[in-house]
């Protein structure tokens, strides 16, 4: 069974996605045989590499909100992802566009790592202040999963996966995913979002069944 999953790395929904749905996996019992696949897409391929202002600053600009909802937006969801495990520093957090992360991404997917691969690099960006947009930060996340740090460089200092991070956009537009994180399953059944656990349960349930 496949399950391909369309996020992006600073999308703090997706992170949370991907955790309950690692949960659902982990007590589904066919889960050996589950395949992921992991897709990208730019939540805004014109944001600049490198951005100064602070993730609140962003919300405030992009959404129209007022400082006191932008800091009660990052509150509400810094708790959800606690309720996973996962610590939120969103305060620290440094944004920046992601096509570099998503083309290692691919080149880590080459190599078997791409699961080791997002997870820190969502870790990095979500809890340790990663400037997701600044290659050499990008470069020395690689050997924490075998990859060496020339290998990454080679490819960020190429044109390598652009092509491949641009597929899975176009595929993307042809389901009609507009937000992420949005998970498919043997192309069948869609879950959009980061649903509960007990509903990615049952799409894989249900998906196994069909």
């Amino acid at each position: 069974m496949q399950v391909e999953i369309w996020s992006d790395m600073i999308c703090p929904w997706c992170y949370i996605g991907k955790r309950r749905f690692e949960m659902a996996l982990a007590n589904f019992a066919h889960r050996d045989q589950v395949n992921i696949i992991w897709r990208s897409f730019e939540l805004d391929p014109n944001f600049p590499t490198h951005y100064s202002e602070s993730l609140a600053t962003l919300l405030i600009t992009k959404y129209g909100v007022s400082p006191e909802q932008a800091t009660t937006m990052n509150v509400r969801v810094s708790a959800l992802a606690e309720e996973l495990g996962l610590a939120y520093r969103l305060n620290l957090a440094r944004p920046g566009n992601t096509l570099d992360a998503h083309r290692l991404l691919h080149f880590y997917a080459s190599k078997n790592q791409a699961d080791q691969a997002i997870e820190a690099i969502m870790h990095g960006y979500f809890s340790e202040s990663l400037a997701i947009g600044d290659r050499e930060s990008l470069i020395k996340l690689a050997p924490t999963f075998g990859v060496s740090e020339a290998g990454a460089r080679t490819v960020l200092e190429s044109d390598q996966f652009i092509s491949e991070v641009r597929a899975d956009e176009a595929q993307a537009a042809q389901l009609g995913i507009s937000g992420v994180p949005a998970f498919y399953i043997d192309g069948k059944i869609a879950v959009s979002g980061a649903q509960s656990v007990e509903e990615f349960s049952q799409a894989l349930e249900k998906a196994w069944a069909a």
